[in-house]
């Protein structure tokens, strides 16, 4: 990993600066992203802004910036976008600042040392570039102050190129077409690429870091990102194809692992909205998001439901009722071998009341569960 620091004057950020709704903010002569396009737009509030211009105005030094060097020798700004930003809409007129014994002026009305002060205040940039993994270390390293950087903006720019800007175009920025499609099923925000996130998770079917990075690299210089919108839409429509009705249980699950493992099978979506109708109303459940997955694996997983157990004082009363006694087996247990079971399973309409409750073993509940696919 190279690592050079550079000092570079206000002047020199500010020459060409232009900030485009659609293709980004960028500065330094048109060689520096500042905000890329389609990112995350800009969140200083006036109190935050106003103290980037109060620091440079007195002189005092501003935290260092990191600059990542792009294959094509220009830069995009990975540390410091919201202060970048902050100085060049003051040095471009677009908002005033003042302290209390001069009042707020617009730069072009300040005096002109003021303003020559101000254009000459030199930043600490880091200028970074190696390969990939070097640089996703040390962003994260680095990624430790300030408005934090999530997982996917680091990847971003280390992986920068026409395919990440054709993904930012669908999948980032308020408003864009993955948040008008999907929001209802996705966690987290556009502008902070954590829809871009997720639909790439829903792609390659992982999470895991190592993964999602080893797709964008592969990607990286792919002109366009049609194959993961098109697979977006296509999780989405399959999820509302077969649960019409949304609840908003339904946000943030699993999807795109879900449309791996089940989209092969066949399904009447009329009987699925039964049978979540039915299980969002069943007291036993207490993790009703979990119902859609039950469905979908056949009943094969109760786990996801987290079915209601018996509390300790129920299990006791049973316990010292049977004498300590399996009903199956016929021998005797302590108290801390046997575990609290339905008589009638879950599945086969039993509840988790008193009567409804005997000790077993351990391993003839275990032998139960199986036989009833784990129906309590």
């Amino acid at each position: 990993m190279k690592i050079e620091l550079h000092r570079i004057t206000i002047r020199e950020l500010v020459e060409g600066y232009v900030d485009d709704v659609e293709n980004g903010v960028r500065g330094y002569g048109g060689r520096l992203d500042i905000r890329p396009p389609y990112q995350r737009e800009f969140v200083y509030k006036e109190k935050e802004r106003n103290a980037v211009i109060t620091t440079v105005m007195r002189g005092f030094p501003l935290n260092v910036m990191y600059w990542v060097r792009r294959q094509d020798g220009n830069f995009e700004v990975m540390d410091g976008q919201q202060r970048t930003i902050s100085i060049c809409q003051y040095a471009n007129g677009d908002f005033s600042w003042g302290e209390l014994d001069i009042g707020a002026r617009f730069f072009h009305r300040q005096p002109e040392d003021i303003r020559e002060r101000f254009l000459n205040y030199e930043l600490m940039v880091y200028f970074c570039e190696g390969t990939e993994s070097e640089k996703i270390d040390w962003f994260k390293v680095i990624n430790i102050a300030g408005l934090r950087l999530t997982d996917q903006e680091m990847r971003n720019a280390v992986y920068s190129g026409p395919w990440v800007n054709d993904a930012k175009r669908y999948f980032s920025k308020s408003g864009c077409v993955a948040q008008k499609v999907g929001s209802r099923y996705l966690n987290g925000n556009a502008d902070r690429q954590e829809y871009l996130e997720t639909a790439i998770i829903w792609m390659i079917n992982s999470a895991k870091d190592k993964a999602i990075e080893e797709y964008m690299a592969i990607h990286q210089g792919d002109a366009e990102a049609t194959e993961l919108w098109l697979h977006f839409q296509t999780v989405i429509n399959w999820v509302e194809t077969l649960f019409p009705k949304y609840r908003r249980e339904m946000k943030g699950l699993e999807w795109g692992r879900l449309y791996a493992e089940f989209s092969s099978r066949r399904y009447d979506p009329r009987r699925l909205e039964t049978d979540v109708a039915a299980l969002m109303a069943d007291r036993e459940v207490q993790k009703k998001s979990g119902v859609y997955e039950f469905l979908l694996s056949d009943r094969t997983r109760p786990e996801k439901l987290n079915l209601r157990a018996f509390d300790d004082d129920d299990k006791r009363e049973a316990y010292e009722r049977q004498g300590g006694i399996c009903p199956v087996c016929r021998n005797h247990f302590a108290f801390e071998e046997m575990e609290g079971d339905h008589i009638i399973p879950w599945s086969k309409g039993g509840k988790t009341v008193p009567e409804n409750l005997q000790m077993l073993c351990r391993r003839d509940n275990a032998l139960k569960r199986d036989k009833f696919s784990g129906g309590r």
